[in-house]
C-alpha cells in the first residue's frame, strides 16, 4: 500500500471512528490516582517520547501534569505531543 493509499484510508468514515475511540489509563501523580482518556495514537507517540526521554510513561505524563496550569490532563498530554513533534530538530 502507497503512502498516498493509507493517507486516503484514514479519511474513511470507519478508520476515523476507530481512530478517535480513547483509551483510559491510571497513574499515581504526587501521590493520588487519576486518569487520562487518549486516543491510540496519543498513546502511541506518548510511548515513542518516554522512550526517547528515557522515561516512563508514568514519569512523562507526571512531568506534563507539573506544567499544565489550569488545563486537563488529557488535553494538556495531546498539546505536549504536538508541541513535540512540531518542533524541527530533537537530539538524542
Amino acid at each position: 500500500m502507497s503512502a498516498e493509499t493509507a493517507g486516503a484510508d484514514l479519511l474513511q468514515p470507519a478508520a476515523v471512528v476507530q481512530a478517535s475511540r480513547p483509551r483510559k489509563r491510571s497513574f499515581s501523580i504526587r501521590g493520588h490516582r487519576t486518569s487520562i482518556s487518549l486516543e491510540a495514537a496519543f498513546w502511541d507517540a506518548l510511548g515513542e517520547i518516554a522512550g526517547e526521554q528515557r522515561v516512563s510513561v508514568a514519569r512523562l505524563v507526571a512531568m506534563i501534569d507539573e506544567g499544565r496550569g489550569d488545563a486537563g490532563l488529557s488535553g494538556a498530554v495531546r498539546i505536549f505531543i504536538l508541541g513535540y513533534y512540531r518542533k524541527p530538530a530533537r537530539g538524542p
